[in-house]
């Protein structure tokens, strides 16, 4: 299981927070007495690293539950438009406001277009964070025949680029949903995912898939992701680093088609 890390963050800005303010309202007394009466007392080392950190750890709190999370690309599901090692901003409020750890929306702002790449919690694994791009809207009829994408019955545009240099049998697209131009990759040959039958994404759930459509674990294996779990919308990709040992890289720095 992935470490929670928004709650681990919650509890650290409540306990320091806490040690911060037992401090103030009733220790913090103890010793300026004691220094008026020329007893000088150290502050508790506890209390010194509370008032150190809460602040900080306040404003991290902040800023990733509610305006941008940084996150790092683990796998090749979203290649050629996202690479392994890409580290990437996501927009937290571009769907909507919620709280964190609980997830619960309280202020509506705007709803997933198609086109969006998209940071959820997938319904097979309500702990992992995924990112994929919304292909189907609530109502939309989806079907996938050799690798050609069709929404509501109409085919999506694809223009071939070129055949990919990196993988043998592999191709590169241009693909347009609702006329915004994307990067996708397909195998020539028709894989276990190049078809699908006709599917209707229900009311509050959307159809997720990767642009590297031959790779990619997404809604045709694992179904609909309901509305509840969108994390934001990812928009830029601010440094790549692809190993430990090696030295980061911002040539690919901007934003996200």
């Amino acid at each position: 299981m992935d470490i929670n890390f928004p709650l681990i963050l919650l509890l650290l800005v409540v306990v320091t927070g806490a040690i911060w303010l037992f401090d103030a309202l009733f220790l913090a007394r103890g010793r300026k007495a004691s220094a008026a009466k020329g007893q000088s007392q150290p502050e508790p080392v506890l209390v010194e690293y509370s008032k150190s950190f809460f602040p900080v750890l306040a404003i991290v709190f902040v800023l990733r539950s509610f305006l941008v999370e940084p996150f790092q690309i683990p796998s090749a599901s979203m290649d050629p438009t996202l690479e392994v090692g890409d580290f990437i901003l996501v927009n937290k409020f571009a769907y909507g406001l919620r709280l964190p750890v609980s997830r619960t929306k309280v202020l509506d702002i705007g709803e997933p277009k198609r086109g969006d790449v998209m940071v959820f919690f997938p319904p097979h694994m309500n702990d992992t964070y995924y990112i994929k791009r919304v292909i189907g809207l609530p109502g939309d009829e989806i079907r996938v025949v050799n690798n050609q994408l069709y929404i509501n019955g109409e085919p999506v545009p694809q223009e071939f680029i070129r055949s990919d240099m990196r993988i043998p049998g592999r191709e590169l697209l241009w693909e347009s949903l609702d006329g915004q131009r994307h990067l996708m990759a397909k195998h020539a040959v028709p894989t276990r995912y190049s078809n699908t039958r006709t599917i209707t994404v229900p009311e509050g759930h959307y159809f997720m898939m990767g642009d590297n459509r031959d790779n990619s674990l997404d809604s045709r294996e694992w179904g609909f992701v309901p509305e509840k779990d969108i994390v934001g919308k990812a928009f830029a990709i601010w440094m790549h680093w692809d190993k430990l040992m090696s030295l980061p890289s911002f040539d690919r720095v901007g934003g996200i088609e």
